[in-house]
C-alpha cells in the first residue's frame, strides 16, 4: 500500500494496482515490445508464477509524497529510442497523476533489449 498525504487527507493506493496501471500504460506506447523482469525478486516471482507477468519491469519507490518509477522495457528495432523513452515517461507520469491522484517525481526508463 502506498500512502500519500495531501490537502484532502491521506490517500492509500494498492501497489499492485499502480504496477498494473503503469505497465499497461507503458506497453500501450508506440515501439514498446514488452516489459522485462528486473532483479532477483521479480525473476523468482515470475518463475514461481506468484506475480503476473504484467507487473514485471515496474519498480515503484516512494520519496515523501511523490513516486519515483523505474521501468525496464524491450523496444522494437528501428524506432527512435530517445523519443520513445521521453514519451513513456511523460505518459506514465500523466496517467498516474490523473488516475491515482499521486504526484510523480521521476520516471526512469531503462531499455534492456531491442527486438526485431
Amino acid at each position: 500500500m502506498i500512502k500519500v498525504t495531501n490537502h484532502i487527507g491521506t490517500i492509500g493506493v494498492s501497489a499492485r494496482y499502480l504496477r498494473s496501471l503503469i505497465s499497461q500504460t507503458a506497453e500501450s506506447c508506440f515501439g514498446v515490445a514488452g516489459m522485462n523482469s528486473y532483479g532477483a525478486v521479480q525473476s523468482v516471482n515470475n518463475l514461481m508464477k506468484r506475480d503476473r507477468a504484467e507487473n514485471n519491469g515496474v519498480i515503484i519507490k516512494q520519496s515523501e509524497n511523490k513516486l519515483v518509477i523505474d521501468l525496464h522495457i524491450t523496444v522494437t528495432y528501428g524506432v527512435n529510442v530517445g523519443a520513445i523513452t521521453d514519451s513513456i515517461a511523460h505518459k506514465v507520469s500523466y496517467v498516474v497523476t490523473e488516475r491515482a491522484g499521486i504526484e510523480v517525481e521521476a520516471v526512469n526508463v531503462f531499455v534492456d533489449a531491442i527486438v526485431d
